[in-house]
């Protein structure tokens, strides 16, 4: 029998599969539902994509609000061209592409057309990180270290479906550009059980625990919230704060909660190290003079395989078994 007929094939599912685990309940397309809501309380919200709507969840606002939907074709740079334009009329334009397209196609027209200007774009960016197994081509593992690089430009990197129905209306909100890390499809549901309110520059303690600080955004903070769930069992206290902010940090609440003594601190982060939540965290801890034990989980410096989701993650370190084994590890 031949390489190739051995190999098992991967499908788009398996490709670019769900984050949910096993069993959590999911809310689907919360984001285009939000914009939608949103839509229908402010008149100078306008949706814009790049050939993506069904893949970024803006195919909802589209249906909803036809005549303020705008389809820019495969054209990354005209859109983000366009859409500080739109800004500069007055409206507010949600644009939506992939993360990679978004940073490394249309950089320099988000810098100059819009970060320069310090226009009104919020510009949500779909698989975000290894949320897809097709490859370094489609996996944005870099994406806040190039939109951190941007002067004034807010980002965020929501966990969860709460996370992202809140964060729309509060970037709208907002006077100036913002990139959006966009969890698009079935997002799960984990914030519901908290008394959680998403707050631009603010991050938000879900867990307290006596050994170990887990500072987390995006998809890593369900992943922390599972991991002190599973070490509580082992007599292993975790506090997972939650930072959805990337840019501005909070500085004041990273800074108390870091300097509680006894505590290994961890930042947990689906990015590459250099330039995203942990480097930002350790360059504060230095800058502020805090000492602690510090390490991060993050996504090596390399061009990633191409691959089902669940194998990537725990080939790469950023599963909740490959958490908890570092963080015992540590622990001794």
């Amino acid at each position: 029998m031949s390489q190739t007929q051995t190999q098992p094939r991967l499908t788009t599912s398996a490709m670019i599969a769900s984050i949910a685990e096993e069993g959590q309940p999911t809310r689907a397309a919360p984001f285009g539902h939000a914009l939608v809501e949103l839509a229908r309380q402010r008149q100078d919200i306008v949706g814009m994509t790049a050939d993506l709507a069904k893949y970024t969840d803006l195919h909802i606002f589209a249906q909803a609000c036809p005549e303020r939907f705008f389809q820019m074709g495969m054209a990354e740079q005209l859109l983000m061209g366009a859409a500080g334009g739109m800004a500069k009329e007055g409206f507010i334009p949600f644009v939506t592409t992939y993360a990679v397209f978004a940073t490394r196609r249309a950089y320099d027209f988000i810098h100059q057309v819009i970060a320069e200007e310090q226009l009104n774009v919020k510009i949500a960016a779909a698989l975000p990180g290894l949320t897809t197994g097709y490859g370094p081509s489609h996996q944005a593992t870099e994406d806040l270290a190039m939109m951190r690089g941007i002067p004034g430009m807010t980002i965020i990197d929501p966990c969860d479906a709460l996370d992202i129905e809140q964060a729309v209306p509060a970037i709208a909100a907002h006077d100036g550009p913002v990139y959006m890390r966009l969890l698009r499809g079935k997002v799960p549901a984990v914030l519901d059980e908290y008394d959680y309110r998403f707050e631009i520059g603010k991050a938000r303690l879900l867990e307290e625990g006596r050994d170990v600080l887990l500072i987390a955004s995006g998809i890593m903070t369900m992943r922390a919230l599972a991991v002190a769930r599973q070490l509580r069992q082992e007599n292993i206290s975790v506090a997972v704060l939650h930072s959805p902010t990337i840019k501005p940090l909070d500085e004041e609440t990273i800074l108390a909660q870091a300097a509680k003594p006894g505590r290994l601190v961890i930042t947990a982060e689906n990015h590459t190290a250099p330039g995203g939540l942990s480097e930002a965290v350790a360059a504060l801890l230095m800058r502020k003079g805090v000492h602690v034990d510090f390490d991060t989980i993050t996504l090596p410096d390399a061009f990633l395989d191409a691959g089902a989701l669940p194998t990537l993650h725990d080939r790469y370190g950023i599963s909740t078994a490959k958490m908890i084994a570092k963080i015992k590890a540590r622990l001794g």
